[in-house]
């Protein structure tokens, strides 16, 4: 998408990514509402590409997102989102009071650390690997819907359009991914989430989430 605001700034970025990353579409999100342009490189997980030299100096995890902006090398989606709010703070992801703030950085913490990484392909494959096919995705399955049974009670008294309100915030750039992997991937019944589902479909509905979205990433496989 086209930058709407310090284009000469946003000129610079160049986002490490794989098109079926929860975490990076999360990245690929926000840069979108913030109207940063950005050059996609494409790290295929797949391959092992996260393994290369050139790769381990950016992020010795070997974990895609990585945000480069100019000598500025940040990993972690969560830490690339934080970094984007300082530096570009046009259209902010996170709101002026207090209250929300905390609530959609709590939103955000729940999903980057108790759900996301209990489901990440280096976990499964080993579980796989250990108890089968039927276990690893069972395990997957109970964690993601541990995680969205406190999100639903989290968020059940907010009756805004997003999660927190009436905008746009972090805790939907987190949210709209999550919940879509959940949907596609795991085969989560979100009948039984119906807060969430109420705001996951307003999140689907943007067009910056749509641009961000997995197919249309240049690295893609259909």
């Amino acid at each position: 998408m086209a930058p709407k605001d310090g284009g000469e700034a946003s000129s610079k970025l160049v986002l490490y990514s794989y098109w079926q990353s929860s975490c990076a579409w999360r990245i690929r999100f926000a840069l979108n509402l913030k109207g940063l342009s950005y050059e996609y490189k494409a790290v295929n997980l797949a391959k092992g590409e996260q393994f290369t030299p050139e790769f381990e100096r950016l992020n010795p995890l070997h974990f895609v997102p990585v945000l480069v902006d100019g000598d500025v090398v940040v990993s972690d989606s969560y830490a690339i989102l934080m970094y984007l709010e300082e530096k570009y703070p046009q259209r902010t992801l996170l709101p002026a009071d207090p209250q929300l703030k905390a609530l959609n950085l709590q939103v955000a913490s729940i999903i980057s650390s108790s759900i996301q990484p209990l489901h990440m392909l280096s976990i499964l494959k080993y579980l796989e690997e250990k108890v089968g096919s039927e276990e690893r995705l069972l395990f997957a399955q109970t964690n993601i819907e541990k995680g969205f049974l406190a999100l639903e009670k989290l968020l059940e008294d907010f009756v805004g359009k997003y999660a927190t309100g009436e905008e746009v915030y972090m805790a939907d750039v987190f949210m709209a991914p999550q919940i879509a992997v959940a949907t596609e991937r795991f085969k989560i019944d979100m009948s039984k989430f119906p807060t969430l589902s109420r705001i996951y479909e307003s999140q689907r509905a943007l067009p910056e989430f749509l641009a961000a979205s997995p197919e249309r990433q240049p690295d893609a496989v259909h």
